[in-house]
């Protein structure tokens, strides 16, 4: 089955862009055309750098477009993890800036994002279904205490939630969105760089990337790919490695069942309702972590299954799945984003833990400064990327 966000128009009607046709020279070469590395041809025209961007497939065809469609402010792991493990400084500049991210997002693309907040659970909805989803959604409850507590703690808005869904707590300033629109949206607005589809990478060096279509030569190479970032650079082995995000999407149920993206179960299963009651839903790569780590996006019976289950949770009655997809993303030994030079003048970011829609174009922004000015990236990322880190 095709992916559910390419049944909105705006993306249905995306005309496309070309591939490459020949070598060509730039000052800027940002590879991957999803929210991260849009957002790098973005930053560098806007330094009237001459730019070519270039992505395997479509504009956003991997995991940019293919997401749940959850624009939350802060990393992948809860605000207070972040604290204990990367220290206060680093996990509040990170929040701050997706926050910062999302409302610039908000004032460019005023009909594609819905600044409706987010809800995050304790479990799922419903009744637990044995003792042990019981005793894992007290502990859960006790750790959306502990998030908001920092919150607050940090003057970031949090509120309690308790309502048809369960109980949890409400994020005021998160956002919904349809991935692939969004990025679509964005491709539309650069027209001050030249981007290719269907151009893949098959070689990146220092000064040039070396494609099926012809050689792209550029003084500065970003590398903005979450899913096989570690293929196209075998530097990275070992700091990401990728794995499977599924998901699908429903018939219309009753509308208004999710006034928000929500997630439960530790994030590891979310959902979010379009105007017209249908529902996109994923999860579940937790209960079945070894075979998700992988390269392969198609989706499979096992984790489809699970996620249906999820669904109807989700809706609160029976649900018709009338779509079906997979992604890969790329995830980090300890929850930080990769945003590090791996080579003279080429610089990745990616690695995102499931989270990149505001995470990727802030590590990419801050890519292109490494690249350009210099400026070392905030201890949020992972910038360290030659020496011997925790191994996935």
């Amino acid at each position: 089955m095709a992916v559910a966000w390419d049944d909105d128009p705006v993306v249905a009607a995306w005309p496309g862009l070309p591939p490459l046709d020949a070598d060509v020279t730039a000052d800027v070469c940002v590879v991957g055309l999803g929210a991260s590395g849009l957002a790098a041809v973005q930053a560098a025209t806007d330094r009237r750098l001459r730019v070519v961007g270039i992505d395997a497939g479509r504009v956003a065809a991997g995991a940019a477009g293919r997401n749940g469609g959850f624009l939350l402010g802060g990393p992948a792991k809860q605000l207070h993890a972040c604290i204990d493990s990367w220290g206060a400084e680093p996990a509040l500049w990170l929040y701050r800036e997706t926050v910062a991210e999302l409302d610039r997002l908000e004032d460019e693309l005023p009909a594609v994002v819905r600044r409706v907040g987010s809800i995050r659970l304790a479990g799922l909805p419903g009744e637990p279904q044995s003792d042990a989803e019981a005793a894992d959604r007290v502990a859960e409850a006790h750790d959306c205490a502990l998030e908001q507590t920092a919150l607050r703690a940090n003057g970031l808005p949090v509120e309690e939630y308790s309502g048809p869904l369960g109980a949890g707590i409400y994020l005021p300033h998160d956002a919904a969105v349809n991935p692939a629109r969004r990025a679509v949206e964005v491709a539309k607005r650069l027209v001050g760089a030249s981007l290719y589809e269907n151009t893949a990478a098959r070689a990146i060096e220092s000064g040039r990337v070396v494609t099926d279509r012809g050689v792209i030569s550029a003084g500065v190479v970003i590398v903005a790919v979450d899913g096989h970032l570690e293929t196209l650079l075998p530097q990275l082995a070992g700091h990401v490695r990728t794995t499977r995000l599924q998901m699908l999407g429903t018939a219309p149920v009753a509308a208004g069942r999710l006034p928000c993206p929500v997630y439960g179960r530790w994030g590891y299963d979310y959902a979010q309702q379009d105007a017209d009651g249908r529902l996109y839903v994923g999860g579940g790569r937790d209960l079945f972590v070894d075979e998700e780590w992988t390269v392969d996006s198609e989706p499979t019976e096992r984790v489809q299954s699970y996620i249906e289950t999820v669904a109807a949770r989700m809706a609160g009655e029976p649900v018709q799945v009338t779509h079906r997809w997979a992604a890969s993303v790329g995830y980090t030994p300890d929850g930080r984003a990769i945003c590090a030079q791996v080579m003279p003048g080429v610089v990745a970011c990616g690695g995102y833990n499931g989270t990149g829609n505001l995470v990727g174009p802030v590590a990419a922004r801050s890519a292109l400064a490494l690249a350009l000015d210099g400026t070392a990236p905030s201890e949020a990322f992972n910038s360290r990327v030659n020496g011997s880190e925790a191994q996935l």
